[in-house]
């Protein structure tokens, strides 16, 4: 199958064959997008500073309040 495909790579126009490399880049790309990554929990403690303040159901009601631009 691959030399198959080299094959028909190869008898294709120059043109034709950079849209080849495109593409193939486009799969590596798209396929690196894919993998799953190792969480960051870079916001953990963000807001630790309105813990005492308010309470969770507060807290909630108010981020759907930003969501929605009000």
């Amino acid at each position: 199958m691959r030399e198959n495909l080299v094959r028909k790579i190869d008898e294709l126009p120059p043109e034709l064959q950079a849209e080849v490399e495109d593409f193939v880049e486009f799969l590596w790309v798209r396929r690196e997008k894919k993998k799953p990554g190792k969480p960051s929990f870079l916001w953990a403690g963000a807001l630790k500073e309105l813990a005492g303040k308010y309470t969770s159901a507060e807290l909630q009601h108010k981020i759907s309040d930003w969501r929605m631009g009000e």
